[in-house]
């Protein structure tokens, strides 16, 4: 025998609903926004409105109040209210006549006393008497001393925003979590995302940047370096390579030679676009701090197109270099040419 059980329906005091309603015409706020801040149905806050707005203009019961069945309970309301003789049979679990949502979250509603007060000048009195609760259980939950475990809950938050913060806004949940745990703090992750949700605290995702090798169309110079990146004298081998930086104003492409003897930076160059241009004004350089005698050089880079184009062969060829490439974007191929690319970066 299957048995449904209905989802218990929440009772709102005639009290509460009139004064939902006098904040919404007397305010001008609007009803989402005064449906949250109630803790709320949108559409059932909508519907006293309603109803007030037509009691007003003489079409149902007497002007200024919100019209009730005969039989004290309103049917058709989303949230199931019940009418003012429901409203007697609600808990009195705080002092004074506490609704439902005071119940709930005490703290909650004591704030949006204060700040409808402090934003839109609503007197305490109006928004007790429209929540259901007494100015003597305001000024209790207003000025009582936070509890342990919302103390713990705000260092956690705060420990939470810092870690998000030192990590540029790149650790989700679960990184989080862990470095949390390494600190001593004993929770888990699901509670680690609640709190990032509240606080509004989303990870970026971090794009893996691409490299910038592309193959040239050109045929491939041999490979005289066969990585083995060492030189028994000065001018004999020169490794070159190219990075993209990140800066504020946008991306910036850096082409750097280095000797394979010394690894001293000979030449570089920097430009908004990685062309072949950019290659052969640090090579010129380099050639430039040897006195221009660099006949003989062995050019080692990888297969990249601006190294394999026209324009740098040519370059090679009048200054006597001899051009020397390892495969498309390897590492190992060119490691050392990355050397000073990597400091920079």
């Amino acid at each position: 025998m299957l048995v449904v059980m209905a989802e218990k329906r929440r009772k709102f005091t005639a009290e509460f609903r009139e004064g939902a309603v006098r904040i919404v015409t007397e305010t001008g706020k609007p009803v989402p926004e005064v449906a949250e801040d109630l803790g709320i149905n949108e559409t059932t806050l909508a519907s006293w409105v309603s109803r007030a707005k037509r009691a007003r203009e003489g079409h149902t019961g007497g002007p200024g109040r919100v019209d009730r069945p005969a039989d004290g309970g309103e049917r058709g309301v989303a949230e199931g209210e019940q009418g003012a003789g429901d409203g007697a049979r609600c808990p009195q679990t705080l002092h004074g006549p506490v609704g439902e949502v005071a119940a709930a979250d005490p703290a909650a509603v004591a704030g949006v006393i204060s700040d409808n007060r402090t934003e839109h000048g609503i007197p305490h009195t109006v928004s007790c008497r429209a929540l259901g609760v007494s100015e003597s259980w305001f000024y209790k939950w207003r000025h009582r001393p936070p509890t342990g475990r919302e103390v713990r809950r705000q260092l956690l938050a705060d420990e939470i925003e810092e870690i998000f913060t030192e990590s540029r806004g790149t650790y989700g949940s679960p990184k989080i979590f862990i470095l949390l745990v390494r600190k001593g703090w004993r929770i888990s992750v699901n509670t680690v995302a609640k709190l990032m949700a509240e606080l509004g605290l989303v990870a970026r995702v971090l794009r893996r940047r691409s490299g910038l090798t592309r193959p040239g169309k050109r045929p491939a110079a041999p490979d005289f370096v066969k990585r083995d990146f060492t030189a028994e004298e000065p001018d004999l081998v020169w490794a070159g390579d190219m990075t993209e930086i990140v800066t504020e104003e946008g991306k910036l492409y850096l082409a750097t030679v280095i000797d394979l003897f010394s690894r001293r930076l000979l030449g570089y160059a920097m430009g908004a676009h990685h062309d072949a241009d950019l290659v052969v004004a640090a090579l010129n350089m380099a050639a430039a701090t040897r006195g221009g005698a660099v006949r003989g050089v062995i050019f080692h880079s990888d297969r990249g197109s601006e190294y394999a184009s026209r324009k740098f062969a040519r370059a090679c060829r009048r200054l006597r270099v001899t051009q020397s490439m390892g495969r498309v974007g390897s590492c190992f191929d060119c490691e050392d040419g990355q050397v000073p690319l990597r400091v920079v970066a």
